[in-house]
């Protein structure tokens, strides 16, 4: 009779595992990996920048991302005072039954090491900035490569965004595909540290015709899935130019970030991977996936031309 009850639960728990998008212990270690001291908190241009690179890099071919120009790397270059310095975006992508493209991205840089003494930690990890949207990025890249897309979806893994978002303006500047083409932009920085269960999605003030998509994964979401922090009255709150969307934005691509509020330890050595909240980061990925499944099998293929500027 046990073996019977357990055998009938087991049946009717089969669809809702089945129904998991995201496998959380791949994207707890993509995260962990990536925010460890010996990536030297990925600072642009350093040896810690180019082992986080490697680690992406084996990622991408792991999930089976597709390279423009037999590559994933795009070096790119900027000057910082007097030196001249090099960043790599590195990209892939996903074809999907239309050629117009959606861009999901999420910037993989951060501070680098400080200089301390008397055995005082020096690594600004980031854990949150950005390892989680990196993390994310990932995730749904493995998801879309197992269900394909409708889009074609380009997975990009931005450099110098905490320079001044130059990997981003590198890629506007020279894209794999025709701007025009662009449909959309999907940008996630800051999405694993909310003690309120928060996420707020930047970008519905602008773009008024996707608020639609999100109301619908909002009402089924076990996060708060926020729109707002995007009225350009609002001041410092306004997030339209803080992350790599706003080089979108400039070119008329519509866009909706992804992140959570200031929290304590932003740009602090104490952003480390144990201070993230895991399972609001599990779900926070899960309720961005979910959007990006519903833009990509409902939103029309023409482009937006109804934005509100600035």
């Amino acid at each position: 009779m046990k073996w019977l009850c357990y055998s009938f639960c087991l049946l009717f728990a089969l669809p809702v595992m089945a129904q998991t998008s995201v496998d959380s212990t791949q994207l707890m270690k993509d995260v962990k990996t990536l925010s460890a001291d010996k990536m030297e908190g990925r600072k642009t241009g350093s040896r810690g920048s180019r082992m986080a690179q490697f680690y992406l890099l084996d990622r991408f071919k792991k999930i089976g991302l597709s390279a423009y120009h037999d590559t994933y790397e795009y070096p790119f270059y900027f000057q910082e005072g007097d030196k001249k310095i090099m960043g790599t975006n590195l990209y892939g992508y996903i074809p999907g039954k239309l050629s117009t493209v959606i861009v999901i991205s999420a910037h993989y840089d951060h501070l680098g090491i400080t200089a301390k003494a008397n055995g005082a930690d020096t690594v600004y990890n980031g854990a949150d900035d950005n390892a989680s949207g990196i993390g994310g990025l990932l995730a749904m890249a493995t998801y879309f490569k197992q269900h394909p897309p409708r889009y074609t979806l380009i997975f990009a893994a931005f450099d110098g965004e905490e320079e001044g978002l130059q990997g981003a303006k590198a890629f506007v500047a020279q894209p794999p595909v025709p701007l025009t083409q662009i449909r959309q932009n999907i940008n996630m920085d800051m999405i694993a540290h909310n003690n309120k269960n928060e996420l707020y999605v930047c970008g519905t003030f602008q773009f008024p015709d996707l608020k639609k998509y999100i109301d619908d994964v909002a009402a089924r979401s076990s996060v708060k899935l926020i729109a707002g922090h995007d009225k350009p009255e609002s001041g410092t709150d306004d997030w339209t130019k803080q992350s790599d969307q706003y080089e979108f934005f400039k070119q008329k691509i519509p866009f909706l970030y992804f992140g959570v509020e200031d929290h304590p330890d932003y740009h602090r050595l104490s952003d480390e991977y144990s201070r993230i909240n895991h399972s609001f980061y599990y779900r926070a990925v899960q309720a961005v996936l979910e959007v990006v499944k519903k833009l990509d099998s409902d939103m029309p293929e023409n482009k937006y031309s109804g934005a509100k500027t600035m």
